[in-house]
């Protein structure tokens, strides 16, 4: 086994003991097909259009996002990134789900964030701006929320069309009684009203101060909220509660059917980031990026297919917009009334359809020079590569795609300086430049070399929605520590997680290496394994949190209870269990070896839970099928003129008709078509044939 590569981040440990082959994926948008396969084992490109889309509300997280990735994590943490091998950062939801640029132009978003320097510098309570005109309702009421969620001390007011903003008086009176970041925290806890929900200002010895707080509360927000003082150790801090009957503030009828209006639909994408399509949607279609939902991020260098579903939105208007999208990319079809949005993670997996081209055994040499001789042998190399993971599986790792591609300063670099509360040392890594005189290069070198957000913001181009709004927040905060983690703040909580998820997942993935090499490919003692039914016994499980979990005894391993595909490793967290035996030593080496050996695995300041998750070491394509086809002709004729399929026949009864172009032998290309686990990779399964990098 080689060292981890610091490129990928992927160890090279595999399963399978064939030579493999070399070759090239992703020359053509047409070689990387992803299809999602939803919650009902449907392809979504081929469901019936009166089929209901898999939206219960309860859903099965899987482990990441994200993304790319094209993962989904199998998981107990709180979000999902399925992909189909998707970009480095796909892991994520919209971080411009309330970009004010997007909702307002850049311009008047720019004015705004001055207004609000202006309101906080010289303290004035009547300063108004307008925020300009906008004939269209829905582009209304979502510069109302973007506002408001960006700027909860802040109120807009409509005289039609024209908005106006000015700063809540509300607000103010509160920043004086308590901190002006509690005060932020309560009135974004108000616009949120999420039913049965609570917010609790910081402990407060004072009796007298408390209950001015109590009255200001009560008379201000009483029809919607209860407050009541809670001690705690000694201490004493007031809790408010939405009351049962809090309602958002005089919403007309037709705003509550508005909200309540869902639409499905399939979305084709060619060479778009799922994120990508979706802000460039909202904006045609007046809603906030935040109003889709979908089940897992796509690849963009793809063809992908994938389920949506968008509030606010009535199926005949998504269908009048369908040909302008269509001239961006994008394809809508399956376009019904559903009653509720998809989940993250409801889904089954993805099946994928790929092309790798140029096909060449891995020893030196011209491998066109010997003819039919050399077909025969890369043939057969195929053939036993395939046949070995159809067999047996794959090592189950997180892809490049998970840690970044091709980058200075990758995700997991910037995940372990969260968890290790170095606020800055995060930012610093996350504007760390690439080479090259890009744009984005160009403004992250600036702020790395003055630290002056506010002319790197200027710099930044638009697309960029992270990095902007975290630019905003230096730029309002301040460098240091403080602004540092308001920056962090400042993203949706999803995208912060992404990174301490991107370190754990290449923990995770050294340590399914060093398991491998060190204890083989059996299992053994202290390893950890899904609980067969029969053993769901209680007690059984201990304090691990997970009853489905259990420990392989001494006479298990002895017996052959269990098969390395039944087995687990932790994904690092505070609730997982770890094996009982030399694995358990190897992740706490680890973990102290990046000065986490004390690591709780939260991130209170910036509001990160990261309690772990269990991944099978290994995973293995369903329903795989392949074929190998000399290009020229079967791409002429059509994909598939010249193409033997030896998926499901024996190799006595395959020939190759090679064909020749301009004198030279055609290289063989191969197709795959299987079915993925949505915490799986296409890339690592390929990796796994081929014994490289594709």
């Amino acid at each position: 086994m080689k060292e981890d590569s610091d490129v990928t981040n992927v160890p090279e440990c595999f399963i399978s003991d064939h030579e493999g082959f070399l070759g090239s994926i992703k020359n053509l948008i047409k070689d990387f097909v992803v299809t999602e396969i939803d919650i009902n084992g449907q392809h979504v490109n081929t469901a019936s259009e009166t089929q209901t889309p898999a939206c219960a509300s309860s859903h099965k997280y899987n482990e990441a996002s994200a993304d790319s990735m094209e993962n989904s994590h199998q998981s107990v943490f709180q979000e999902a990134d399925d992909s189909g091998d998707c970009g480095a950062d796909a892991t994520v939801p919209s971080p411009c789900s309330f970009d004010l640029s997007v909702i307002l132009g850049q311009a008047v978003s720019e004015e705004l964030e001055q207004f609000v320097l202006t309101l906080k510098d010289e303290n004035t309570a009547k300063q108004e701006l307008s925020l300009g005109h906008f004939p269209d309702k829905h582009h209304r009421a979502n510069v109302h929320r973007a506002v408001r969620h960006r700027f909860p001390f802040l109120m807009t007011v409509t005289i039609q069309p024209e908005i106006r903003v000015r700063e809540d008086p509300d607000y103010r009176e509160l920043s004086q009684l308590v901190s002006e970041d509690e005060a932020e925290d309560f009135f974004r806890f108000i616009d949120a009203k999420v039913r049965g929900s609570s917010y609790t200002f910081g402990p407060d010895d004072s009796k007298e101060h408390r209950t001015v707080v109590h009255h200001f509360l009560s008379r201000r927000f009483g029809k919607l909220v209860e407050t009541k003082s809670f001690s705690d150790l000694g201490k004493t801090a007031i809790t408010v509660r939405l009351r049962e009957q809090g309602r958002p503030k005089k919403r007309t009828t037709e705003e509550r059917k508005e909200e309540e209006v869902y639409t499905a639909f399939t979305l084709c994408k060619e060479n778009l980031e799922t994120l990508e399509a979706i802000s460039y949607m909202a904006a045609a279609l007046g809603v906030l990026p935040s109003d889709f939902t979908y089940a897992g991020i796509k690849d963009k260098r793809a063809i992908t297919y994938q389920s949506m579903v968008v509030k606010k939105v009535s199926p005949q208007r998504l269908r009048e917009k369908s040909a302008e999208f269509e001239k961006r990319g994008m394809r809508l079809s399956q376009i019904l009334p559903v009653s509720e949005p998809l989940r993250l993670g409801r889904l089954q997996g993805n099946h994928f359809d790929l092309v790798v081209r140029d096909l060449r055994p891995h020893e030196a040499g011209d491998t066109h020079s010997s003819g039919g001789n050399s077909h025969t042998h890369l043939t057969a190399l195929v053939k036993e590569a395939v046949e070995n993971v159809k067999a047996r599986g794959f090592v189950n790792y997180y892809g490049p795609q998970r840690f970044g591609t091709m980058q200075s300063v990758q995700s997991d670099h910037v995940g372990l300086a969260l968890l290790k509360e170095d606020m800055v040392g995060a930012v610093r890594l996350f504007f760390t430049p690439e080479e090259g005189d890009d744009p984005q290069s160009q403004a992250k070198r600036h702020f790395m070399q003055t630290d002056n957000a506010k002319e790197c913001l200027a710099l930044m181009p638009s697309s960029k929605a992270r990095e902007r709004l975290m630019l905003r927040a230096l730029n309002r905060y301040g460098t240091g520590p403080d602004g540092c983690a308001q920056a962090w703040l400042s993203l949706p909580h999803s995208t912060r997680v992404f990174y301490p998820h991107a370190y754990c997942s290449r923990v995770w993935n050294e340590a399914v290496a060093h398991r491998l090499t060190t204890l083989g490919h059996r299992v053994r003692r202290g390893d950890l394994v899904w609980m067969q039914e029969e053993q769901n016994k209680p007690g059984d499980t201990g304090d691990t949190g997970s009853p489905q979990i259990h420990v392989v005894t001494e006479q298990e391993e002895q017996e052959g209870v269990y098969t390395l595909g039944h087995v687990l490793l932790p994904m690092p967290g505070n609730t997982v269990k770890y094996p009982e035996n030399s694995m358990g030593t190897w992740f706490k080496e680890r973990l102290a070896r990046d000065g986490l050996d004390n690591c709780r695995f939260r991130v209170s300041g910036l509001k990160l839970n990261l309690p772990g998750c269990y991944r099978p070491l290994l995973a293995s394509p369903r329903n795989l099928r392949y074929q190998l086809n000399t290009p020229a002709r079967g791409e002429r004729g059509g994909r598939g003129d010249e193409k033997e399929a030896f998926g499901s026949s024996s190799m006595s009864d395959w020939q190759l008709n090679g064909a020749t172009v301009g004198g030279k032998q055609d290289s063989l290309t191969l197709t795959l078509n299987f079915d993925l686990d949505s915490s799986c990779y296409a890339t690592i399964c390929l990796r796994e044939i081929m014994k490289c990098d594709p």
